[in-house]
This record gives C-alpha cells, structure tokens and sequence, in this order.
C-alpha cells in the first residue's frame, strides 16, 4: 500500500491519552495479568503515569516473551486470557494511569506443533487455495521449505522417523484428519496424500521437510533476521492488516488500551504507510516505534507517531560518563590482549557484514540477487547483467549502508533522505568492487531508487517492487545480525558503548551535544519515548554505567588487568581467546554489587552465549564444545580466585564516588530529558542485567514496595540501591504533577550556562518560564585530575530555587557546584512560586 504522507505532529490527538512515564513489565506465564495487577498501588506510589506491557496476545507454546505470536485474534491465556487483562486494564485506569502494549506486526512464528498457527497449518495444507497465503511473505512459487530435521531427509526416511497419524486438532472445529509427525513436530497433509507411499507422500504436499543446515542457502520465506521459526507478515495489506491488529484495535476501541509500542517497523515493507494506517485506525492514540537510528540520522517526519523506544537517549546519555582521554590507553589494552587496533572497528563491521550476508543471509542475499536478475533478463539493454555480479555488487551496497535501511515506496519518488544514504553506500560500493561491475552497480541503484533504466514496463514487474521493498529489509537485518549481534560482542574497547543503538566508533559525548540532541527532541518529537534500558539491552543501565568508570581511572583499570592477568596465568586456558577474555574482565568490573560478584553461573552463560554471538571461534551451529569448556571454566575460576576477588572488589570500592555519581546522574537526566520516560522493570533500583534472558529475570516487587515505604517514612537510603530507588520516585512523581513540562510540545529545554564541561546542567519550564532545574555531574575525572567543585560554577535563571532532594533553597545567579553536589551528585530544583 501507498504511505500516506499527512501532516502530523507527533502527538496524539485531543483527547487521547497522554502518558508521562511509562514502566515497562515483562510478561511471562509465571507473571502474568493477575501478578500485575497487584503491582498498581506500587507503581501508583512510585509515580508511573502508565503500565507499559510485553505482547499479548497467544504467543507460541513455553514463549517466555510473547514476541512469537500465534494467533492475532487471542488474548494470551498463558498470561491469564481475556477477562484477566481487561480486569488489568480497569484497575489501571481506576488508578488513573494509561496502559501501554507492545505490538508485534512484522512477524507470527512457526511454532511446534504447527497447528498452534492455524494460518500457517492452513498455508501448508492447502496451498495457493489457502485463504491466508496472502498473509504471509512467502515464495509459494515451490513447496515452502520447512529445515527442521536433525538429519537429512534420507537417513530420516530410512529410520523411519516420519509417520502419518490420525489427530483432532486441538481448539478447532475440525473433524480428526490424518498428519505427519516428526517427533513433538506436526504437519498437515494435503488432501487425498494420506494414504500414499511416504516417499511420494512427501513430494505431493506444499512444503518441503529438510535437513535444518540447509536454512541459509534456500529458504523461501521472509524471516525475523535469520530466526527460521519466524515468518515475516504483509501486514502492507489492508486485510491481513485488519485481520493481524483485530483484537488489539478492540481493545483500543474499547478504550482498554491508551497507547502502542511497535516493535521492529525496520521489518515492515513500508513503515510510513502502516503508522498512517494504525494512526487512524486507533482514532490517533500515543504510537512509539522501535527504531534504531544512526547518530546523524533524524526519524522520518511523515511517520504518524511520536517518535522512538529511546535507543537514540540510551546512547547519548551512555557517552557522556565515558572520557575520551581514555580511548588510545584502553585501545592498547585491547591490542594486547586481542590483537585488535583501535583503527579495526570500521573494518571489524564491514568484515561481521560480509559474514552474515554469506552466512545467516545468505537465503536473503540470493532472494535479492534472483528477483535483479530476473529484473534485468527481461530487458534487452540489460540483459547481459550477470547473476554473480548482482550478488557481487548487492553485497557490497548493503555492507556499505551506514543505517538500517532506506524508505522506497513503490509509486513514490524516493525521498532525498534515502537517496542519499544509498548514493554514499554506491560510492563506497563502487571502491571496493571491480570496474568491470561498475556498470551493473550503477542499474542496481538506479532500480532500488525508482529511477528510470531499461525499457518502461520494467517498472511494472512485480518483481521489481519485490527487489526494492526486500533490499530494504535486508539491509535491517543485514545492520542488526551483522553489527548488534556480531561485531557488538567482538569489540572489546569498552563493551559498555557496545549497546542496542550505540556506536563504539565514538568515544565520549560533550554536554553540548547532548543539549543540541535533547533541543531536536523537544522541537521535533516532544513525546517520544526515552530510555536507559530494556528488555533487548546487551547490558542494563547501571551495568554500563559502573562499566564506563573505567574510563574515569584509567590507569587504575589497565594495572587491574595486569594483575588479573598474572594470577590467572596457571589456570588461563590455551584456547582462551583475548576477544573473550577482555569482554569478560569488564564483565565483572561490570557487574560487581558491593561485596559481591556476579554469580558464576550468570557470567558462565553470558559469556558462552557472547562467545557464540561472536562467531570468531565457536557459534550456535558449529559450537567448539571443548573450548567453550575451557572458557567458561576460566570465567568461573576468576571468580574462585580470592586473589582475583580482592582486585575487583578494591576497584569497586576505591571508585564508588564516580559508580555512584554516574549511575544516579544518568538516571535523572533521562527522567528529566523532554520525552515520555520509561522505566524498565526493576531499574528504578540498581539492577546489574545482562543480555536476554538474564534482564527478563523475576524482580522482588515486594522488596521494592517495602524500601520505598520506609524511605517516603523518613528512612535514610542504606546503599545505592535505595538512593536510586529514592531519586527516581521523586523525579517520576515531579514528572506527573508537571507533565506540560516534561512531555508535552508546551514543554522547554533550556542549556544553562557552566564553567566546566563536566557539568550537565538545563533548565525545564513551559513559556511561561523555567520551572525545574538539573545540575548533574558527568565526568568526575575532574576531580582526579587535582580540580575541585569550588572552581566550577553554575548560573541559575531567575528566582527562587528549592532544592526537591535537599531542601536547600538558593537564589538566582552563580553557584559554585561545591555547595549544590554535597550530598548528591545530581541536584534538582523546583522554582519556588
């Protein structure tokens, strides 16, 4: 379908629900509605305006996430049906607050057994004449190729592996019909097949049982990157869009639900023309899309909705604790432990790019390369346009991409943005490709641009508007296999930069960048979503934060691993790789909560899953078992060792000031940073998480409620923990009394003026004024360098200050920051009326 390019403003309409701070709630079977719904009094307290919710609808069988949708007209009865989340749903908004839910358009899973997806089941036993095959970005072409067997086709025939049975499918009206089984896997037979030799059984249905290696080289259907039980929707459609969204549009409409999360809208043929769609379909309700953006990349401004999930927040407020001083001292650190040069990341990027186009995506990468060609032959002019050099130059144009993906719709002229993305990644395509492909690289960019080429009815060919929408998805899923989920765990630098949306080829951010970023935001998306962690994130927010104190005490850092290093060498393993090894001594750094480590079996399987992502010397196809043995036994030992122990714990507490100046700054310059705020589930205390399914972890609610009592009763914050517990609940509860200022388009940021660049400091108000004031400290090097907050000052706007964490008034004017950051390393004024 056509985007439908309308002015918006990326607010919601009059009337619709405004969310001010959002908490975000993992669902799982074992927290469902009803477990969430005793949450409400807490959340109320702590000052969450809405309850943000993980999908819900069925999800596949054992889904402990619910991104695996089975079944679009359902609420999940894993996380307690229907009647459970409208009871959820009622009780949030008797307790004034707005319910947000999380959306999965771009994808329904292959689930086991099949029948759990009735669409699917009815795809693959009837064909072309299935009623759904539209739904489904599918080859249908051939039999759909189904790579689930353990072994190839003919040893599983000759074991006998494979027999037909006679079922009644469960919750359908269906009389019992003869399947085939494969273990726990169930497939349906096409109709007059059942009582036919199983060899010929097999070539008469519509799919095409093989052998699951055989995934990357001839899939014929659109996946979520390269996870095979995932099968990519066209939800483009208007039916399939109103089929897919029927049950969540009820909700809207009934007024259960106030606002949308949609997840991976890189995955979506054309995202511009879906927000269009779901903008009025909901009567215009507060829409937020999960979207990755470059560092100088803006979100299209014709896309109905409010603006990000916060990747964009999460990365700037990351660089700004780091010190760039750093960068050359830990860079030879990394050189010395892994061989890599700080020089490499560009290299490491275009190398993980490469791999996984000829690798995971390789299916992907031919689908492109067959639908040019086919292009191409059709045309005289153009016909002596190789397959080898399509695929040649496709791949060099989608490893060049510096972004996840261009905007092309079919009939559209492609937007200036777009195209200039695609003209830098030609040029730099067109350097490391022969001349002699230069002319097929040039028809290649100007199909993918719309722009005339070859004879007129090319632009016509289905399977050019297919090449153009597919390239785009490819280049997502080519960024985020090949970058997030590759080069991410290869690049030890700092492994805090190496985050969900980061860019490690930066190192460290000035104030004054993140002003001009926060500016762009209230002008642009004042009610976008901002971050510091979720449940994609590689590292939580206080992770990061404790890691980036590296960068503070350099010094201090590189002799730890030097000691680290010399105490494990009698038990440092041959096979260990330094890629490994540096990522697991941050790790712990990382990691460490005041008398103790992470547990070893935490750390044990981060890092065998990391050393997996890495694909240098073991992965998830090929897994180097006694090596990754030999690697995780390494990490257990580092934390057996009492010598190894005493360093990191040293380290930790002779840098306490900067952990905890870093990781309560940061989280007041995002609850206070125009936008809706999110908090993820837990992380209004300090939360050490790792990747998935380490941050989907069980949160003690009950503990959290009875710190915050005491707390609001007088108590003192005993640790950390409780401080950033303590400071979040008043700045979320200030955001809810204020929501004009902090996310609204009536809302100001305003730079204040400092005499030192370690400062943060801005101002909030509406245009009758500035009302709040933040004044956070982001580098404490300055300190160890011999400075002191006495030659630092800070100017204050007019009137009277009221401090809301120390109930310390000041005037307008300057202030020496040695009286301001005492007791906190942030301070936050409210202007006194």
């Amino acid at each position: 379908m056509p985007s439908i390019l309308l002015a918006h403003d990326h607010i919601p309409r009059t009337g619709k629900h405004q969310p001010v701070s959002t908490y975000r709630i993992q669902l799982s079977p074992e927290f469902g509605f009803n477990q969430a719904n005793k949450l409400l009094p807490y959340l109320d307290f702590l000052g969450i305006t809405d309850v943000y919710l993980s999908p819900i609808l069925q999800a596949a069988p054992g889904s402990n996430h619910g991104y695996d949708v089975v079944d679009h007209s359902r609420i999940s009865t894993d996380l307690g049906g229907e009647d459970a989340f409208v009871a959820l749903s009622e009780s949030i908004h008797r307790a004034n607050m707005g319910l947000v839910v999380d959306v999965v358009p771009n994808h329904m899973a292959f689930p086991t057994p099949l029948y759990h997806n009735r669409q699917i089941w009815s795809v693959l036993r009837y064909g072309h004449e299935s009623p759904y095959v539209k739904w489904f970005d599918i080859e249908t072409e051939e039999p759909i190729l189904l790579p689930i067997l353990a072994e190839p086709i003919g040893k599983v025939l000759t074991e006998g592996q494979l027999e037909v049975q006679n079922l009644q499918v469960p919750d359908t009206q269906l009389e019992p019909q003869q399947v085939l089984r494969y273990f726990n896997h169930i497939f349906p037979l096409a109709e007059g097949t059942a009582d036919l030799p199983l060899e010929v059984l097999l070539e008469k249905q519509n799919y095409r049982l093989a052998h699951w290696e055989i995934t990357n080289e001839e899939l014929n259907y659109r996946r979520f990157f390269d996870i095979g039980s995932l099968v990519g929707l066209r939800v483009e459609d208007p039916e399939v869009f109103q089929a897919t969204h029927m049950k969540i549009l009820e909700m809207v409409n009934r007024g259960l639900i106030d606002g949308l999360r949609i997840d991976h809208s890189d995955g979506l043929a054309d995202p511009a023309g879906y927000f269009s769609r779901l903008h009025e379909a909901t009567g215009g309700i507060w829409i937020v899309t999960e979207k990755i953006l470059a560092e100088n990349e803006d979100l299209p401004a014709a896309w109905q909705v409010a603006g990000t999930t916060g990747y964009d927040c999460s990365y700037r407020l990351g660089q700004l604790s780091v010190n760039p001083q750093a960068m050359v001292p830990l860079g030879i650190v990394m050189e010395e432990i892994t061989g890599d040069a700080l020089t490499d990341y560009s290299n490491k990027v275009k190398q993980s790019k490469h791999e996984v186009l000829s690798g995971p995506l390789r299916t992907e990468l031919n689908r492109l390369a067959k639908l040019a060609h086919t292009v191409c032959s059709s045309d005289i002019r153009l016909r002596d346009t190789t397959m080898k050099s399509l695929t040649d130059c496709l791949t060099e144009l989608i490893v060049a991409m510096d972004r996840y993906r261009t905007y092309f719709v079919q009939g559209q002229p492609l937007d200036s943005t777009s195209e200039d993305a695609l003209n830098r990644a030609g040029a730099i395509a067109r350097d490391n490709l022969p001349e002699k492909q230069h002319d097929t690289l040039e028809i290649l960019l100007a199909l993918l641009k719309g722009k005339s080429v070859g004879a007129e009815r090319l632009t016509e060919m289905k399977e050019l508007a297919q090449l153009q929408i597919s390239f785009q998805q490819v280049c997502g899923a080519t960024m985020a296999k090949g970058v997030e989920d590759t080069t991410f765990y290869r690049w030890t630098h700092l492994s805090e930069l190496c985050e969900v949306g980061g860019n490690p080829g930066r190192f460290g951010m000035t104030p004054d960048d993140f002003h001009s970023w926060a500016q762009l935001m209230q002008s642009n998306w004042p009610v976008g979503m901002t971050s510091l962690s979720t449940h994609d994130s590689k590292r939580s927010e206080d992770v990061r934060a404790q890691m980036s104190v590296i960068t503070q005490d350099y010094d201090a850092w590189i002799e730890l691993v030097k000691q680290v290093r010399r105490l494990s060498l009698h038990y440092r393993p041959a096979t260990l790789r330094g890629s490994i090894e540096n990522f697991i001594y941050q790790t712990i750094a990382g990691t460490w909560n005041t008398n103790e480590p992470i547990a070893p079996d935490r750390l044990q399987e981060y890092v065998l899953k990391s050393a997996r992502e890495q694909k240098l010397w073991t992965s998830w196809i090929n897994p180097a078992k006694q090596a990754e043995h030999e690697t995780i036994e390494f990490a257990g030992n580092l934390l057996a060792d009492p010598d190894v122990l005493e360093l990191f714990q040293n380290f930790y507490y002779s840098h306490f000031t900067e952990i905890r100046t870093v990781i309560l700054a940061s989280k007041a310059i995002q609850l206070l940073a125009p936008g809706v705020a999110d908090n993820y589930q837990g992380c209004e205390s300090v939360r050490y998480l790792l990747v998935d399914p380490d941050n989907r972890s069980m949160v003690d609610f009950r503990k959290l409620q009875a710190t915050l009592t005491a707390l609001d009763a007088g108590e003192t914050p005993a640790n950390l923990a409780a401080e950033k517990l303590w400071l979040t609940s008043r700045l979320l509860r200030l955001r809810r009394k204020y929501p004009a200022i902090f996310a609204s388009p009536k809302g100001i940021y305003q730079p204040l003026a400092t005499t030192s660049s370690s400062l943060l400091a801005f101002g909030r108000g509406t245009d009758t004024g500035l009302k709040v004031v933040c004044v956070a400290d982001i580098d404490t090097t300055l300190q160890k360098r011999g400075f002191s907050y006495h030659d630092t000052q800070v100017i204050l706007p007019a009137g009277s200050w009221h401090s809301i964490l120390t109930e310390t008034c000041y005037p307008q004017g300057a202030h020496s920051v040695s009286q301001m950051l005492t007791t906190w390393p942030v301070e936050v004024l409210l202007r006194a009326e």
